[in-house]
């Protein structure tokens, strides 16, 4: 699907307004219904699903109503004000707030909970801010696919009586409703019509992988490099430690390029000075969580310092890899990038308290980053041959919508979570966290993650910063799930086949990639609903 359109007579002059009194009180009502999904999934099943298309029909079924108060939610742009505030509540209440305090709870540390809420509230924050700021620039291009983006684009689009799309839609609907309710993973075969195709192959070979490692391990190969002093369970972290570094580089030249997809007074924007910026607010949040969670009494100035820097530069680092990965696939490997952080930390040496804020602070950053970027990808598609005035506004009132969702998840999610710890209902990944940090580092660790970063690293710089192969093979290896990697394999292959056939219609593939999408989502949030239900929660 094409960005830019052309202008239309009837297109609208003035973007509605977030904080206008007709639309105020439904981006509450659904910030808050997202953030109560979002807490209930991440709490039992471990899963965030993007609500943002659940927002969009609320938003969309309101407009329906034959009353003059309601005519305001026919705006697409309206309606994509009410999404981006439904998922931007989901990730920041789950990820953003809920799983970071699990690690100090299940540690038995519920003193850390209050000065790690707040902090990764901040971060929260920090995050939306940035991606508001790097989106449209040479980082995160507003032309980068951004899967989810376009599938909630699409369904607003559905709306519109000038659209000719809606059978490919409906039929990519369809088909993620049927896959799944056989519990198909439908997202992975829709963001195959969608993401760039080198980027998703990577991502591919790396879900793939845990099949030859099965026939390694069968063979006895695995035993044979263990005794070698090499951990080969360690590969997909060592991989994305190798790849992020030199992902990290390849961003350096962009630094000082101006946005290129941004307007108005954007346009004079550098992503250098939003990174510098972003690393000095990320140093303040990890001074505060240091000095409130009382690490000043355990450490010694020197290793204080030394906490807070690495802490910050593992907020920003998260931040930028997530958001490349989510932009490049709709997929991002924030769980197991926190992890890697964490067997940086005990490396490092810091103690069982620095580690579980430290985990708790990066395991935040980037969820709401990449969130935010799908927002504004939808919103870009929408705001399409509306100027350049309207789309910079836009982007601003997407922000604001997000902030006030995040006001919203904030005080739901602290009201929240003592109920649901005290059921035993903590985020499953947090259990590998505080398994981590009781266990302690291993002497091999560090030689085993520089051996294994050594081919991500190559990997990542042969592909280059636009295409991301190092970035997305290790995210593949991370997630390890050889369904999902025949489910992308599949989808690419149907689509090479139809763009060979008909290449003219690379559009229709968009549209049907974002009906998969959208179904995918709503079936696993229903689902993951109806698990709760019926663990009469």
């Amino acid at each position: 699907m094409s960005d830019s359109v052309d202008v239309e007579p009837d297109r609208p002059v003035v973007h509605p307004r977030a904080m206008s009194a007709a639309l105020l009180l439904p981006i509450v009502a659904v910030a808050a219904a997202g953030a109560l999904i979002g807490l209930d999934l991440i709490a039992s099943l471990g899963i965030t699903p993007n609500t943002s298309v659940i927002g969009a029909m609320a938003a969309m079924t309101l407009g329906r109503i034959p009353l003059a108060a309601f005519a305001g939610y026919r705006s697409p742009h309206a309606q994509n004000l009410v999404q981006s505030a439904m998922s931007s509540a989901t990730f920041g209440a789950a990820n953003s707030l809920l799983l970071p305090i699990g690690i100090p709870f299940l540690l038995g540390r519920t003193d850390l909970i209050a000065p790690l809420f707040a902090g990764v509230a901040m971060a929260m924050i920090i995050d939306a801010i940035m991606l508001y700021r790097l989106y449209g620039t040479a980082i995160f291009p507003a032309e980068g696919a951004w899967p989810p983006g376009v599938a909630a684009a699409e369904v607003i689009q559905m709306g519109d009586p000038g659209r000719r799309a809606g059978r490919m839609l409906a039929l990519g609907g369809g088909v993620g409703l049927a896959g799944g309710a056989m519990g198909l993973p439908m997202l992975a075969f829709g963001v195959a019509f969608i993401g760039s195709v080198p980027a998703l192959s990577a991502f591919c070979a790396g879900l793939l992988a845990k099949i030859p490692a099965g026939w390694l391990a069968a063979g006895g190969g695995a035993a044979r490099i263990q005794r070698l002093g090499i951990d080969p369970t360690l590969l997909p972290h060592g991989m994305m430690i190798g790849a992020a570094l030199v992902a990290l580089a390849q961003i350096i030249p962009h630094l000082r390029s101006d946005a290129t997809g941004a307007v108005g007074a954007a346009a004079s924007r550098r992503p250098g000075r939003t990174l510098t910026g972003g690393a000095a607010a990320f140093v303040a949040v990890a001074a505060f969580i240091a000095v409130a969670g009382g690490l000043a009494a355990e450490l010694d100035p020197w290793m204080l310092a030394a906490f807070v820097v690495f802490a910050a530069v593992a907020a920003l680092a998260h931040e930028l890899v997530v958001g490349l990965a989510a932009m490049q696939s709709g997929w991002f490997p924030a769980y197991a990038l926190a992890l890697v952080t964490l067997m940086l930390g005990l490396l490092a040496g810091f103690p069982p308290l620095a580690l579980a804020l430290l985990t708790g602070f990066t395991a935040a950053t980037g969820p709401c980053f990449a969130d935010m970027g799908y927002d504004l990808k939808a919103g870009t598609i929408l705001r399409a041959g509306c100027g350049p005035a309207f789309e910079l506004e836009g982007r601003r009132q997407q922000l604001l919508a997000t902030l006030i969702a995040f006001a919203v998840a904030i005080p739901i999610t602290a009201l929240a979570w003592p109920s649901l710890f005290g059921r035993g209902l903590i985020p499953p990944i947090d259990r590998v966290y505080a398994a981590a940090i009781d266990t302690g580092a291993h002497p091999q660790t560090l030689a085993s993650l520089a051996l294994w970063a050594l081919p991500g690293a190559f990997i990542q710089w042969i592909g280059g910063a636009r295409r991301q192969l190092g970035v997305m093979l290790a995210t593949g290896l991370l997630l390890g799930d050889p369904g999902a990697g025949l489910a992308v394999l599949t989808g690419l292959a149907l689509r090479l086949i139809w763009l060979k056939c008909r290449p003219s219609r690379q559009e229709a593939l968009q549209t049907f990639g974002g009906g998969v999408i959208c179904a995918d989502a709503l079936v696993s949030v229903l689902q993951g609903m109806s698990i709760g239900v019926l663990r009469g929660r």
